[in-house]
């Protein structure tokens, strides 16, 4: 049987490599970017390029999109020259950015009116898990379409659950940032108040690696941050795009998050600090400048001070 031509819309740290993975896995290929370069690659092993969201629209039976908020998605899809105006009924649509449950809904809910088959997809992973194909896939929507989108999961995740209705994988995407930051938080809390008592972080990390503190976030970002490099994974300003929407959805339902809320602060800190461009590992950094000390392995105690 012949695997659906695929309509892909945001080539990004996540979008490029995802694709390289359904080329992989055999799937026929159209793509949209805003940025030139990275279509010009994608094309030159096998995808082929659209010019606009309507575009990938009527040229695919599987549109999938992987942008970075809510209102680029509402402006892709819902906009002028956007997928909406290319659609047609039977097709499927698949979105698997982190945005605004609520907005998720209303997305779907816009598309479903023109016959169109939804899921909402967000992942969690990062880039490793993107290159590597094995993201955890959250999904929203019915199962009989969950069902007939699951070899396309296949091709990109590993750990791959249905959530719910429509919405509901984006609400648990916001529960797993929760965790993503009290574990990037914790470990940074861990290692600076080590440093500063003159211990290298590089033994702490050992320490909490090999017992109940261990987390994979702390194997995945931990060796990096005692070495300072914050070259981005995942964004701070991405990760800080996706707090907003936890508080958000938490004030809607009238759901109290006080120690989300006290973490939301330090990387608010992080953004005015001019930082969102790190790896969201990075916020360890506000940390260092309110405890005066910079976390590096293999300092000496004078060049920690």
């Amino acid at each position: 049987m012949d695997k659906p031509v695929i309509g892909f819309i945001g080539l990004g740290i996540m979008g490029k490599p995802m694709c390289k993975n359904l080329l992989k896995a055999g799937f026929p290929l159209v793509v949209h970017n805003r940025s030139r370069g990275v279509v010009e690659e994608l094309v030159a092993v096998g995808a082929q390029e659209a010019h606009n969201p309507k575009e990938i629209a009527e040229r695919s039976q599987v549109i999938i999109t992987i942008l970075p908020d809510t209102p680029d998605i509402e402006k892709v899809v819902l906009g002028e020259n956007g997928v909406i105006e290319g659609v047609h009924p039977g097709q499927l649509y698949i979105d698997m950015s982190t945005i605004d449950p609520a907005a998720a809904v209303r997305v779907a809910q816009a598309l479903q009116a023109k016959g169109v088959r939804c899921l909402d997809a967000p992942v969690s992973g990062g880039d490793i898990g993107a290159i590597n194909a094995t993201l955890t896939i959250m999904v929203g929507g019915e199962p009989e379409v969950f069902e007939q989108a699951r070899p396309l999961f296949e091709a990109l995740g590993k750990t791959i659950t249905l959530c719910g209705p429509n919405g509901s994988g984006q609400i648990v995407k916001a529960c797993n940032q929760i965790g993503n930051t009290f574990s990037l938080v914790g470990m940074a809390e861990a290692l600076v108040l080590g440093m500063k008592a003159g211990i290298d972080p590089a033994i702490i990390l050992k320490v909490l690696s090999g017992g109940s503190a261990q987390t994979r976030l702390m194997d995945m970002r931990g060796p990096r941050v005692i070495k300072g490099d914050y070259q981005p994974g995942f964004k701070c300003k991405l990760h800080y795009k996706d707090l907003n929407i936890v508080m958000k959805t938490a004030q809607e339902l009238d759901c109290p998050l006080p120690v989300t809320g006290l973490a939301h602060e330090l990387y608010t800190a992080m953004m005015a600090a001019g930082r969102g461009e790190l790896d969201y590992s990075g916020i360890i950094t506000v940390i260092e400048d309110l405890a005066g000390v910079k976390v590096r392995s293999g300092e000496t105690a004078d060049e920690r001070r």
